[in-house]
């Protein structure tokens, strides 16, 4: 029980909504721990690694994709799923980003501390 892993960052949404960020702190939370190849298609990994890999895939995700999931065992298999169920995020998300940046205007925010967390929830 000593080993159980606490969850480094927010589980993968299972309506995607934070699938952007997720896969960015998986891929420096794989890299921090040198199982980035795990996750690329043409991976020499062993299967400790993958299996590991896995593990901490399966950690951050909702449990409700869990469940979906659960025959994968696979990591690859698994990454692929999700980057195709939620993929179609990015066409989503750049735009409205783009055109919350176009309408950014100092002018709309009380404080400099507003204006600052609109500017980087519209960055990220």
């Amino acid at each position: 029980m000593a080993n159980i892993e606490n969850q480094k960052f927010i589980a993968l949404d299972i309506f995607g909504k934070n699938y952007l960020s997720w896969v960015f702190d998986v891929k420096l939370h794989l890299s921090a721990k040198k199982l980035r190849h795990t996750i690329d298609e043409d991976n020499v990994a062993s299967n400790d690694e993958c299996a590991t890999a896995l593990i901490f895939l399966r950690h951050h995700i909702d449990d409700g994709l869990k469940y979906e999931y659960l025959t994968v065992k696979n990591l690859l298999e698994l990454w692929q799923n999700l980057n195709d169920r939620f993929k179609h995020l990015k066409a989503v998300v750049l735009p409205k980003a783009l055109n919350d940046w176009s309408q950014l205007r100092f002018q709309d925010f009380k404080t400099v501390l507003e204006y600052n967390s609109t500017l980087f929830k519209i960055v990220s």
